[in-house]
């Protein structure tokens, strides 16, 4: 079951709901039905020490301090 992110067009309040296919979702906070769903991110996680995890083409770049240190990555 995923987990949802919903801003309800009644009350305004943002909430996140664990959602069944089969379920409709509510508003906790006036019980309203309609509700936009929002854009989720999310976040994952490595083991990998940042430098094992960049590309080949990256280990000998002047500029690879790690992710976002260059145009590139």
């Amino acid at each position: 079951m995923p987990i949802y992110e919903y801003r309800c067009s009644s009350c305004g309040a943002e909430f996140e709901k664990l959602v069944r296919s089969s379920d409709t979702p509510e508003c906790p906070s006036c019980h309203g039905q309609k509700l936009d769903k929002k854009l989720s991110v999310f976040a994952t996680s490595s083991q990998e020490s940042a430098g094992a995890a960049l590309p080949e083409a990256c280990a000998g770049c002047p500029n690879s301090g790690g992710p976002g240190s260059c145009m590139m990555h």
